[in-house]
């Protein structure tokens, strides 16, 4: 029993390995395209000049130092929890693309988790350059978090990117009923921007919204690690039970419109 459990994760671990080094090795073919992506994260840092000019902060109560931290980490996070899941599979379902992924011994999602962890990988060197030139430009916007925070902040992330990609996966597995289920996701992005403390600091609202915002999983996705990285104070054993929840929610009908999907499934265009 021991040797065959050895046996299945080896073979589980060499999948894995194989998986994860094509897809990395296909993100460098796009690695400008990916340069792109990464600029195209910036709105943290321009919501950090927004409330950086109006004083605002001030009178929430929060310090320059902190606003600057929180946003340079929000930038951090939006960076590696980006999922574009939904555009691809939308195009695999309707192109009849998925169709040679079903007849293969792997679950097709794998492959999507893949492509997104090979695609951060590769914004790194991006990321980095992007934060040496924040460290040239204005050096008072960087800080060195504690190593304890740093660690606890990559795990946060890698949650808060499995709790973006359930969430968006629910959304994509309507596109075995609907041609245009990307759009859907779009009408997530107006509260995920606003929910996730993307554009402000939660602390900063209203009582009344930020407990409709405790109500949801946006906070997960970007408040929490954020203010992990930034070294602020924070429940991290309520916020990462709070993300378990929301994950442990998420995949029943995760997997449930998976299966009713693939019954439905016609290869449509293949």
């Amino acid at each position: 029993m021991a040797e065959r459990l050895r046996a299945r994760l080896k073979q589980k671990t060499r999948m894995a390995r194989v998986l994860l080094s094509t897809h990395y090795a296909t993100m460098l073919e796009y690695r400008a395209e990916i340069a792109l992506w990464a600029l195209s994260g910036v709105l943290p840092l321009i919501m950090l000049g927004v409330w950086q000019g109006s004083g605002a902060a001030a009178a929430a109560g929060i310090s320059a130092s902190s606003l600057n931290h929180y946003f340079l980490a929000t930038f951090v996070v939006r960076q590696f929890t980006v999922v574009w899941m939904i555009y691809e599979f939308e195009r695999d379902a309707l192109e009849g693309r998925l169709s040679p992924f079903l007849l293969q011994p792997l679950h097709p999602l794998w492959r999507y988790v893949a492509a997104h962890l090979a695609e951060q990988a590769t914004r790194v060197p991006f990321v980095a350059l992007m934060l040496t030139v924040i460290a040239l430009v204005a050096p008072d916007l960087l800080w060195w978090p504690e190593p304890s925070r740093v660690l606890l902040a990559v795990v946060a992330m890698l949650a808060a990117f499995s709790l973006r990609f359930l969430l968006q996966t629910i959304v994509a597995m309507l596109c075995f009923w609907s041609e245009r289920a990307a759009a859907l996701d779009r009408l997530l992005l107006i509260p995920y921007l606003f929910l996730s403390g993307m554009v402000a600091p939660l602390d900063t609202y209203p009582p009344g919204v930020r407990r409709l915002a405790d109500l949801t999983p946006f906070p997960s996705m970007v408040n929490f690690p954020a203010r992990l990285l930034a070294g602020e104070s924070v429940d991290v054993a309520g916020g990462f039970a709070v993300m378990a929840l929301w994950c442990a929610l998420l995949l029943p009908p995760c997997l449930l419109l998976w299966r009713a999907g693939v019954r439905r499934y016609s290869a449509m265009g293949a």
